[in-house]
């Protein structure tokens, strides 16, 4: 594969990534959503992000249990809205302790 091919293939990528997310903010500019629509739309991203996340953490043990318990622990401290870097910490040390058990 040469240089050119390369350099072509990166930037029809990066076309092929702009442009489904420049198409609504174009066309759907002047449109206004109900308030309701708007509040749903807000948690996509949480959700997505939860999609992405759980699988791994919950096979990232190799034992089931220490990983819920890991991601339970995760869950209180971030419902407590505790900083992020205590509840990831307060996750590992979760799954650690009821690993010893």
């Amino acid at each position: 594969m040469s240089a050119l091919e390369l350099m072509l293939i990166v930037v029809l990528m990066a076309a092929v990534t702009y442009i489904p997310r420049m198409l609504p903010l174009v066309f759907l500019r002047d449109i206004r959503m109900p308030p309701y629509l708007r509040a749903c739309l807000q948690f996509i991203p949480y959700a997505v992000l939860g999609a992405l996340i759980f699988p791994g953490a919950l096979y990232s043990t190799g034992n089931i249990s220490t990983a819920i318990a890991g991601i339970m622990g995760s869950a209180i401290l971030a419902f407590l809205r505790l900083n992020l870097v205590i509840v990831v910490v307060g996750g590992i040390l979760c799954a650690y302790l009821f690993g010893l058990l």
